[in-house]
């Protein structure tokens, strides 16, 4: 098993690269307006989409998805950072938030 740690919301560095693995309804009703989003099956397709020198940050909505990406991307060698709670803490946090409609966004 591969180690890599787990952070909360309020532990990502400013400016840091957040990858959300959620489905694309849950990103289209409402993401982080910085992340990148690949969603978690379609993680090893485009793993040439991540810089491999670049600390990832990665989210889902509660963790589980970003636990089963972190582990798999610090098995291929990058540096990866599960974010606990996921978008439910990071809503719960406060932190901003878009959605691709223009309406409110939401966390599914």
């Amino acid at each position: 098993m591969s180690d890599f740690e787990t952070v909360t919301v309020n532990d990502i560095p400013a400016g840091a690269r957040l990858l959300d693995v959620r489905e694309d309804y849950e990103w289209s009703a409402g993401h982080a307006e910085s992340a990148l989003h690949i969603p978690l099956e379609q993680l090893p397709a485009r793993l040439g989409d991540l810089d491999p020198d670049e600390d990832l940050y990665i989210i889902c909505r509660t963790g589980g998805r970003s636990f089963r990406a972190a582990q798999w991307l610090v098995a291929q060698g990058y540096s990866a950072f599960n974010v606990a709670g996921g978008m439910d803490q990071w809503l719960e946090s406060g932190l901003p938030l878009v959605s691709e409609s223009g309406l409110k966004p939401v966390i599914l």
